[in-house]
């Protein structure tokens, strides 16, 4: 079952967002600034919704959460359209491989195609194959790859 959040769900949401680091991170992430960084967007959807922002909770069975989807509205760098976006997707450790995933990203689509959006897109780290192998699975194409290179500043002379 898929639902909207409720305000009751917080700690179950802030709970899980560790999830989202849950995968061999780039040495220059830690786990708690991926955490964080969905943190504020997860608590402001959840107490102050509007129609740009969704957060949908997966229960199994009925009345346990396990977990959820946060969608925003973008607008396309190219096309100036808006965009649902997914912010964030986790699914509690132990409920992987049961199509929770699957079913949030169902329901991330519908309620994108609902209000008339053309695209639905979402970021993943490189390192998460176990999240990119169902993305591919479910026919999501890669677009841009986002590239990094970390620089060495002297430090300033006083």
């Amino acid at each position: 079952m898929i639902r909207p959040a409720i305000p009751a769900d917080e700690g179950f949401l802030v709970g899980l967002t560790s999830r989202l680091a849950d995968f061999d991170l780039p040495p220059w992430r830690t786990n708690r600034q991926i955490a964080d960084a969905d943190l504020e967007l997860l608590r402001e959807a959840l107490h102050r919704p509007t129609a740009e922002t969704a957060i949908l909770v997966a229960e199994a069975p009925p009345g346990t959460p396990v977990g959820f989807v946060l969608i925003s509205t973008k607008t396309d760098y190219f096309t100036r359209e808006r965009h649902a976006h997914i912010e964030a997707l986790a699914v509690k450790r132990g409920c992987e491989g049961q199509g929770l995933g699957r079913a949030l990203l169902e329901a991330a689509e519908n309620w994108a195609a609902e209000r008339g959006d053309a695209q639905i897109t979402l970021n993943a780290y490189w390192q998460n194959t176990r999240a990119r192998a169902v993305y591919d699975r479910l026919e999501w194409e890669p677009e841009t790859i986002h590239y990094r290179k970390g620089l060495n500043r002297p430090q300033e002379r006083s």
